[in-house]
């Protein structure tokens, strides 16, 4: 057999030696080195090539008077997330957070999202913040459940719009709602006998939603809202509250309830204490303690004043002052590394070392990781809604496991109190401070 005529003869993929010539045998060995090159070098492009990540679309307030609520929420999710980075990700996928600002208006959230789903195409969209915003973007989000699956998972609000038909089977919440917030303050209130009560609130869907709650709480118990006032969203610190303190007084209230955000929140903190109403005044979960509480220990100093006295915010996780849970303690340490402003937005914002708000965004960050693990095992085969519905009993650190399942899209219902002491947000665990 000559060496010019002969044919390289494979067997299971490799090249028959032993009837070659000495020429075939050269050409054979060169077939074989080039075999080599090429299977190491297709290997070594597939393992440095990277991992497409898991892309979450968060539209949320980065800019305006309640930019803080979006920062901290994003602060806490990525300080979560970049720990899990660090450790290779979930299979080798890292998981990233796509932001975009929305001001807390609702038509910007709505161009986010469609640009998430129809350009970006996120694997979810994840921690929205607002009311006004998640509402509007709901019909959104369904319309686009008539071609293929896109939901919302962990919207920074208790409102009822995502729980309720027909929407609720877009949406994974984690927090309690507006409407056990609004119960447990009525209920604590009516318990130390402090049964009349006044409501301020935000004029839009976040504020109807807690004046709601708070309706049907105080129905329950026989008794109605003594008085009520509105303000604009968008309210800054600067504002005048004094014709809503005059409406209000008018009701002759033992206790407010706010439903607001921070700087509208603070300025009516204010007003009220400077027309010598001082009675216990409670905000909701969303207010953001910490900025508010920031306006008012400013305001201490320059007057002299206690304006942080006799305040109660409802809260939809523990205490990051509880260092007895281990998601606490875990969520410190990681806000130590003081993950970074979302890129672009911040400027002149001093982030908080840690707040409710960070906290509440760590916390999504955790169980979102552990859904996106499920997404990864075979039998849930990249179906989220599945992976989701699957979680029992889900312990991450904080004393209450997480459960979703059919028909429940909430994974927890517990909600927390707290009051200012030495210029903190404390756990509050007697009421009977403010008994009548």
């Amino acid at each position: 057999m000559s060496a010019t005529s002969q044919k390289i003869q494979w067997e299971k993929g490799i090249p028959r030696l032993q009837t070659l010539g000495i020429s075939g045998m050269n050409k054979t060995l060169s077939a074989i080195v080039i075999f080599l090159l090429t299977v190491t070098l297709f290997c070594s492009s597939a393992e440095a090539r990277p991992q497409k990540p898991f892309l979450l679309g968060m539209s949320a307030a980065f800019t305006g008077h309640s930019k803080a609520l979006g920062i901290e929420l994003y602060r806490g999710a990525q300080a979560y997330f970049d720990k899990v980075n660090e450790q290779g990700g979930i299979n080798g996928r890292k998981i990233v957070i796509k932001f975009m600002d929305d001001g807390y208006n609702p038509e910007p959230a709505i161009r986010n999202t469609i640009k998430f789903v129809k350009i970006d195409k996120v694997d979810c969209l994840f921690s929205y913040v607002g009311t006004p915003t998640v509402t509007r973007v709901l019909p959104v989000i369904k319309h686009f459940n008539s071609n293929k699956p896109e939901y919302l998972f962990f919207p920074f609000t208790g409102a009822q719009p995502q729980r309720e038909f027909p929407y609720e089977e877009y949406v994974f919440n984690l927090r309690a709602s507006y409407r056990q917030e609004t119960w447990g303050l009525v209920h604590n209130l009516y318990m130390i006998g402090r049964k009349r009560i006044a409501v301020l609130y935000q004029a839009d869907a976040y504020g109807r939603s807690g004046w709601d709650g708070i309706r049907k709480a105080l129905t329950e118990k026989g008794l109605n809202i003594v008085a009520e006032s509105t303000y604009r969203r968008g309210a800054a610190f600067k504002d005048s509250m004094k014709r809503q303190v005059e409406i209000i007084k008018k009701g002759k209230p033992d206790a407010v309830i706010s439903v607001g955000t921070y700087e509208a929140c603070a300025a009516f903190i204010r007003d009220m204490r400077d027309a010598g109403l001082n009675i216990p005044i409670c905000n909701l979960s969303f207010v953001g303690s910490e900025n508010m509480l920031e306006l008012l220990s400013k305001l201490n100093k320059d007057t002299g004043k206690d304006y942080c006295a006799d305040l109660i915010n409802a809260q939809t996780v523990p205490s990051y002052e509880d260092t007895s849970l281990p998601a606490v303690r875990e969520y410190r340490e990681a806000m130590a590394e003081d993950p970074q402003l979302p890129a672009g937005f911040g400027k002149g914002y001093q982030p908080l070392k840690y707040s409710f708000s960070s906290f509440e965004g760590f916390l999504n960050a955790k169980v979102m990781t552990q859904i996106l693990k499920r997404v990864s095992e075979p039998q849930y085969r990249g179906n989220i809604q599945a992976a989701t519905l699957s979680i029992r009993n889900l312990d991450i650190g904080i004393g209450t496991d997480i459960n979703f399942g059919r028909g429940r899209h909430q994974g927890m219902d517990e909600v927390y109190y707290s009051t200012v002491s030495h210029g903190k947000f404390v756990p509050l665990n007697d009421w009977r401070r403010w008994s009548k």
